[in-house]
């Protein structure tokens, strides 16, 4: 079958569009090599596949790093079998709040960028934020190791930096406050709608043809 989501879309643009010249994608999430431009997407709090995998805020032990501490997956809405769940009983979900008990939250992408990584600076928990090739609008000024912790995306550096966390506790927790200080003070609705409003102002001044009002359509106020 061929494939319906992205590769599906790409492949239809492409042929449509295959003597025009290339044309701006909006897109909640993207790459860097891609010509896109970046907006925002309404919250979504629960959904996703992530990885079950968190420390405590009063265990100090790698505990789950160790390993026969496997992390599990819980169902996503695309669940089907446990071949979803690599084959394994999906594990518990927990609530998005929940989160807000661990010391330190390690934020995955899944086929895009991850919608939660903005809501895990709230919990004044330490982010570790895995790979970086997806970015949404506000990623570029966020800095790693100001506001977060990078990771790589094969994982192959994430003990070193557990064990640095661990050894300099003063130091990832400022890096905390301060990533949690940037949501706070950037992310609010309405820097949110100022970044709308640049972006389909700068996007209109680029347009080369004349638009046209269609009657039919609704003012949102």
């Amino acid at each position: 079958m061929f494939p319906a989501r992205c590769d599906g879309n790409e492949h239809f643009i492409l042929e449509i569009s295959s003597r025009q010249q290339p044309i701006p994608v909006f897109s909640f999430s993207k790459v860097e090599d891609r010509v896109m431009t970046s907006c925002t997407l309404p919250d979504i709090l629960g959904g996703g596949t992530s990885c079950v995998a968190y420390l405590p805020h009063r265990s100090g032990a790698l505990g789950r790093t160790k390993r026969n501490h496997n992390p599990e997956l819980p169902k996503n809405q695309a669940w089907k079998s446990e071949a979803d769940t690599l084959h394994r009983p999906p594990a518990k979900e927990i609530r998005l709040e929940d989160h807000c008990d661990y010391k330190y939250l390690f934020n995955f992408r899944g086929v895009a960028a991850s919608f939660r990584f903005k809501h895990l600076f709230l919990c004044d928990s330490v982010v570790f934020h895995v790979g970086s090739a997806w970015l949404e609008f506000f990623y570029p000024a966020m800095k790693p190791w100001v506001h977060y912790i990078p990771v790589k995306e094969d994982l192959s550096d994430v003990r070193d930096l557990l064990e640095f966390a661990k050894e300099n506790d003063d130091v990832v927790h400022e890096i905390a406050k301060r990533g949690r200080q940037f949501i706070w003070d950037h992310l609010r609705m309405e820097d949110v709608t100022c970044y709308w409003e640049t972006l389909l102002k700068k996007y209109a001044k680029l347009l080369k043809f004349k638009t046209k009002k269609n009657k039919t359509y609704k003012q949102i106020k």
